[in-house]
């Protein structure tokens, strides 16, 4: 992908449109409980301040239906302040003439944060009247929103194309080389590890990693699905029935290929996903339990394979992570992660529930990449264009 990068846009002076993703997660008292978005936009943000540059920020935060007063994006005005060091403006909308007086009064090295573009409905349907509102704030478009890059919103996509002058931020370019690279020019042996509930939610991913991956790890919820088309009991262990036939068809493929699919052999049940009392380890799961992590041999399996890796993609935890009892797939997946990166191996981690089980267990700094994008992520590594991506485009 041969975008235009940030360095290559001249700043001074100029009013600079910049889409990031600052959706984080608040508290009823409206605190903000984890600000690693904020801070992931911070080299873009200084970058254009420190070359003279006026920033209006976009994002939204949550899902809003119109305006939704606990989810105006003041906060996070707030705790951006503190994270730059200076003050951040912040107006109580999005296009219109408070917004637009904001925007002309900036002077060089200020910022602006319009509010939640999501209350604006048009945010959603890639509105070119909305487009033009926002366009008339800015002269220069940049996107550092990887986590939103998969969304042709007005915001990521068709703003972008009324300013000509638009390029990447630091944060959207590291994303795009990370994965890019380890997709068309991975180093060594290219291990892919898949976890999470739905093989749905993965299925042409799946398609495309065992193409391209010299060995395939399947744990979480999604490999018993693949446990039961090869005819194994999987007792009340999550099932996708009408996915037996995909999970066939990728386990042949794989056989043809000579390429292997590690799947669980011992596991952590439990009558309920609310009972882990009850939880105990097996090779063979009773008709009336449900596995719910993957158990320790299946483990050492599955850290062996990662230790030969030279490149490693993982989205997905083992198991039901957010229960202790249910949770040592995920930690020691993450852990030979890290000792195989401190080996010289290149690990990228998939955002969403995969991102959040290395930022619980102090394992973040331990990784290559950690994305700050699920869907995004996968959808570039699935081999589909991405609108936010593909506006920023040049050549």
């Amino acid at each position: 992908m041969n975008v235009r990068p940030l360095t290559n846009l001249e700043l001074r002076g100029r009013r600079v449109l910049v889409r990031v993703d600052y959706n984080v997660p608040l508290d009823q008292a409206g605190n903000i409980t984890d600000d690693t978005r904020i801070r992931a936009s911070l080299p873009t943000l200084r970058h254009i301040l420190d070359q003279g540059g006026r920033a209006i920020l976009m994002t939204h935060l949550g899902r809003p239906k119109g305006v939704t007063e606990h989810l105006r994006v003041r906060p996070v005005a707030e705790r951006l302040s503190e994270l730059l060091g200076q003050q951040i403006g912040y107006v109580r909308e999005t296009v219109g003439p408070a917004a637009e007086r904001a925007a002309a009064d900036l002077e060089n090295g200020e910022c602006l944060l319009l509010e939640n573009v999501r209350f604006n409905g048009g945010e959603t349907r890639n509105d070119p009247d909305f487009a033009r509102e926002l366009a008339g704030l800015g002269e220069i478009y940049v996107n550092d929103a990887f986590g939103t890059a998969h969304r042709a919103h007005t915001s990521t996509e068709s703003v972008a194309r009324l300013l000509p002058e638009r390029a990447a931020g630091f944060l959207m370019q590291m994303e795009l080389d990370y994965l890019s690279v380890a997709i068309e020019n991975p180093k060594g042996k290219l291990i892919v590890v898949l976890g999470g509930a739905k093989v749905s939610d993965k299925i042409e991913a799946t398609r495309r990693f065992i193409e391209i991956a010299d060995a395939l790890i399947i744990g979480g919820g999604m490999a018993y699905t693949f446990l039961a088309s090869r005819n194994e009991d999987i007792g009340k262990s999550l099932l996708e029935e009408d996915r037996l036939g995909f999970a066939a068809e990728i386990l042949d493929r794989s056989a043809d290929l000579g390429k292997p699919i590690l799947l669980p052999a011992d596991h952590v049940v439990a009558d309920s996903i609310d009972s882990g009392e009850t939880a105990f380890h097996v090779d063979h799961i009773p008709d009336g339990s449900m596995a719910l992590d993957i158990g320790p041999d299946t483990r050492r399996q599955f850290a062996e394979v990662i230790g030969e890796a030279g490149t490693i993609l993982w989205n997905g935890p083992m198991g039901v992570f957010e229960i202790e009892v249910f949770a040592s797939g995920t930690r020691e997946v993450a852990q030979s992660i890290a000792e195989a990166t401190a080996r010289g191996a290149v690990s990228i981690i998939g955002g969403g529930d995969t991102a959040a089980a290395v930022n619980t267990l102090g394992l973040a700094g331990h990784m290559s990449h950690v994305s700050t994008g699920g869907g995004a992520s996968l959808e570039l590594l699935e081999g589909k264009v991405l609108p936010g991506v593909s506006v920023l485009e040049v050549g």
